[in-house]
């Protein structure tokens, strides 16, 4: 008998799962926004500016890690590039939000002020209509989705894999990341994308726009972790994970892996290109660091801490490593990268399975006590059993098991 659609919903997160996801975006799009514009600032529950910026960077870290949950711990790819496509995402963005400056900048211009600094007299062709919300919009789901694809068509076709993939992409990003920074490509160069003023015509500071980029990015990264499930659990996702584990396997029953592989990659690219797009105006900056390659270790670091192959679990592990990093480049500016290798170092030697691994087996020794009897007699005060008698040989031993 097949299941309705509510059934399968149902199933799809579980009664805890809906209600977790449920009071994370009653917190997101009710109690911060009340608590940032309603609450006035010498309250004690105001949420200051800085709460919500930080807050929203950090969603927007969470997205780009279940995007990289989808292929490394579903599909068993290893990405060290993914900062790139979060890159090109929030510099497609980014030009959308220059362009929004208009004669507000310092040199009173209609191009960027880094353009007339350099002398450039006109706007490159690739600038061109970037002014439109709608198609800056498209760009930053285009641009990372295209870059992705082709990259991944000839990858996965030349059947690369394992750590050769991971050093080709992560030089992927470093030669992205020496291109923005020259000067001539038209970005902004070592700067980058800043001092923003407008988006669609409201204020990027106005805090109204501030609770609204935090409430999108919440339904941004809840959208995506219920998709993310819904893939997972499909028939492509058992088809995934058996290219994962067994891919000769795969491809000898019928199935090409290469469109499986190429289609989660793309998807996981697009997702960190949307990541990139509303993490700009929130931060208020995008430059070629972004790029970097220790950027995409950093986000394979999350993945690793929280528990890939969970989804769940990379949110925890951004949210966790990002609010260590605020702390230690406050505090400890100069060791915050000797703690990343060091908890990297940690995770991979006692935390394989990492912090949802921990959780869950903890909570397997806890049921194993509680269901262990609550009186253990002396073993003094009991005597021995009886030895059972022998069953005739004609007779089945009945303990459960087949004759």
């Amino acid at each position: 008998m097949r299941t309705s659609y509510t059934e399968r919903t149902a199933r799809l997160l579980g009664p805890k799962g809906w209600t977790a996801l449920a009071v994370f975006l009653v917190i997101m799009l009710i109690a911060m926004p009340v608590l940032h514009l309603l609450v006035p600032p010498g309250n004690p529950l105001h949420v200051s500016n800085y709460a919500i910026t930080l807050t929203g960077k950090i969603l927007c870290y969470a997205l780009v890690a279940v995007a990289m949950d989808l292929i490394w711990g579903y599909a068993g790819i290893l990405s060290l590039g993914h900062g790139l496509f979060f890159a090109l995402g929030g510099y497609a963005f980014g030009m959308y939000l220059m362009r929004q400056i208009g004669l507000d900048g310092n040199y009173h211009s209609p191009l960027p002020d880094f353009m007339v600094f350099l002398d450039w007299k006109t706007l490159p062709w690739y600038w061109q209509g970037t002014d439109h919300f709608v198609w800056a919009a498209f760009l930053t789901l285009a641009v990372p989705t295209v870059i992705a694809f082709i990259f991944g068509f000839f990858a996965f076709q030349s059947r690369i894999k394992g750590v050769y993939f991971s050093i080709i992409t992560q030089a992927l990003t470093y030669a992205a990341m020496l291109l923005f920074f020259r000067n001539e490509t038209g970005f902004g160069g070592n700067n980058g994308f800043t001092d923003f003023k407008r988006i669609m015509g409201y204020s990027v500071t106005a805090p109204e726009t501030r609770v609204v980029l935090l409430g999108l990015t919440a339904l941004a990264l809840a959208g995506t972790l219920v998709l993310g499930r819904w893939l997972v659990t499909s028939r492509f996702g058992r088809v995934l994970a058996a290219t994962r584990d067994a891919e000769s396997r795969v491809m000898f029953i019928g199935y090409n892996p290469l469109w499986y592989k190429l289609f989660i990659w793309t998807l996981s690219a697009a997702l960190c290109g949307v990541a990139g797009a509303l993490y700009v105006p929130q931060v208020g900056i995008i430059n070629p660091s972004e790029m970097s390659p220790a950027a995409s270790i950093e986000i394979a670091i999350w993945v690793a801490v929280g528990g890939r192959g969970t989804l769940i679990g990379a949110v925890i592990g951004a949210v966790a490593v990002s609010l260590a990093k605020s702390w230690f480049t406050v505090s400890f500016p100069q060791y915050w990268l000797f703690f990343l290798g060091f908890l990297f170092i940690l995770v991979t030697l006692f935390l394989p399975e990492g912090l949802v691994g921990l959780y869950h087996k903890l909570r397997g020794k806890q049921h194993a006590a509680d269901a262990e009897p609550a009186f253990t007699p002396d073993p003094e005060t009991v005597s021995s059993p009886a030895p059972k008698a022998a069953l005739p040989a004609s007779q089945p031993h009945l303990t459960g098991e087949s004759a």
